[in-house]
């Protein structure tokens, strides 16, 4: 998942702000990090967000959830085709 400096960049270049409370709250505390990256708790941790900092704000913990989404996956498929590489290379098919 991207570190919190490229979520900060990432949401400057979108609103003009940091967001850095925002983005230390989802990834700050490990004890926490997993339930603050919760997808089913979007809904009960989006309205604490929007209540803070507005639905600017809300929109950046979306995106924050969004960018992590899509790294973990992106990494995901990228270890997915090394093994199958691998794999194959293995067998000789490759």
């Amino acid at each position: 998942m991207p570190p919190v400096a490229n979520h900060l960049k990432t949401s400057i270049e979108r609103t003009g702000k940091d967001y850095k409370e925002i983005h230390d709250w989802i990834d700050g505390d490990p004890a926490k990090k997993a339930e603050r990256h919760n997808i089913t708790k979007i809904y009960e941790h989006g309205k604490m967000i929007e209540e803070k900092y507005g639905k600017e704000g809300l929109q950046e913990y979306i995106q924050h959830i969004h960018d992590d989404v899509k790294a973990k996956f992106n990494h995901t498929q990228h270890d997915m085709e090394k093994t199958i590489a691998d794999t194959l290379a293995y067998f000789g098919v490759k």
